[in-house]
């Protein structure tokens, strides 16, 4: 039997929903181009050669995945089904997606569609109440059968999880490369941001983020504080001690095969965005703690973070206190990190791109 159109307007309706998927630091790698009733193309792109946390494109990748999530649960609430498949020619570096979308009459809505456009970021820290058994099992079968979620919940595990987070900011917060991203990703003064992050949204003190703003300048300001005022002392304490401490688990997802291909990466995002929703449906909150995943993979492959001596060293040896902390098989199929509790929602975050200028034509310029 023949599958009935979808118009364009119903499609123009999932991708104002779907351009909510997360990305890291707000980069939106996609732009969308509906080629015709029932066929969107995803012109996706990494930030690899601009962001050094972006190591081959993974980053990017998950993002993807994570959208095309987005994109089927939207489709289920508009009565519609869909199917994708990656373009054979396309390259890692701006993979072109084939989504197919057609009618699903009397299909039912995803129970996460309510929450894609509710679905944020909390930095700052949450309830340690603990996640009931329900809640356990429904982040865990989030997952998907390709990956598992290995929960670090206790309050040593969250003490562990901590000083893991403290010297993983240190590298953070001390690497030039880094520097470069930090500088150009916060909005400064801002509640919202249509393509960074809000200032008020990064998780530290008004005071905090003054001095922050003027220290980050310059990488001589950020280098002078660092090593003779202990620069890095208060940032690490309210962006990463306190939250680690303040959650109620912290929650590694693991894919059962370790990734090596790019689908891989898109498919560990699906993972990724079906555990957020879901957190979000169970009444929590959730934020990503993905660069200690990002060293790891810097030092695994044995690539150089940064220029500055000492750095990669500090890799190195975060990685392997990862290892030692998952095992080995766990960490190197480890793809996602985060930590999830109950709090009142944030009063900031990061919007979106309006979907006019996420469009594309079919050479995949930009439409205005």
């Amino acid at each position: 039997m023949e599958q009935a159109m979808v118009d364009r307007d119903t499609l123009t309706r999932m991708l104002e929903l779907a351009r909510w998927a997360p990305s890291g630091d707000n980069t939106q790698p996609w732009r969308f181009e509906i080629v015709d009733e029932g066929l969107v193309l995803i012109h996706g792109f990494d930030t690899r050669d601009q962001v050094v946390y972006d190591f081959e494109g993974h980053a990017s990748q998950i993002a993807h995945g994570a959208l095309l999530e987005t994109l089927r649960i939207a489709a289920s609430g508009l009565g519609c089904a869909t199917s994708w498949r990656l373009r054979p020619e396309s390259s890692d570096r701006q993979p072109v997606f084939e989504l197919h979308v057609s009618r699903a009459p009397g299909g039912a809505a995803d129970p996460l569609f309510p929450y894609i456009e509710r679905r944020v970021v909390q930095r700052r820290p949450m309830r340690t109440t603990p996640l009931t058994p329900e809640q356990r099992r429904a982040l865990a079968a989030a997952a998907g059968e390709s990956h598992e979620v290995r929960f670090f919940e206790s309050f040593a595990e969250r003490v562990t999880v901590a000083r893991l987070l403290w010297d993983n900011a240190y590298i953070r917060l001390t690497c030039p490369e880094a520097f470069e991203v930090h500088r150009e990703v916060i909005e400064w003064g801002a509640r919202y941001s249509t393509d960074r992050i809000p200032e008020q949204a990064v998780g530290v003190d008004p005071l905090t983020a003054r001095l922050m703003r003027w220290v980050m300048q310059s990488w001589g300001r950020v280098d002078f504080f660092n090593k003779y005022l202990m620069g890095t002392v208060a940032p690490r304490i309210q962006l990463d001690v306190l939250p680690a401490l303040g959650c109620a688990a912290h929650l590694f997802v693991v894919a059962r095969r370790p990734p090596s291909s790019m689908l891989d990466y898109v498919e560990a995002g699906i993972a990724m965005q079906r555990v957020w929703l879901t957190a979000h449906a169970l009444g929590l909150h959730l934020q990503p703690e993905m660069t200690p995943v990002i060293f790891k993979w810097y030092a695994t492959a044995s690539r150089s973070l940064s220029v500055k001596p000492g750095i990669d060293d500090r890799v190195r040896l975060l990685s392997g206190r990862l290892a030692a902390l998952l095992g080995n098989d766990a960490a190197s199929g480890l793809v996602v990190m985060c930590r999830v509790g109950s709090s009142a929602p944030p009063a900031s975050r990061s919007t979106r791109k309006a979907l006019a200028d996420l469009m594309t034509n079919r050479s995949g310029t930009e439409l205005r």
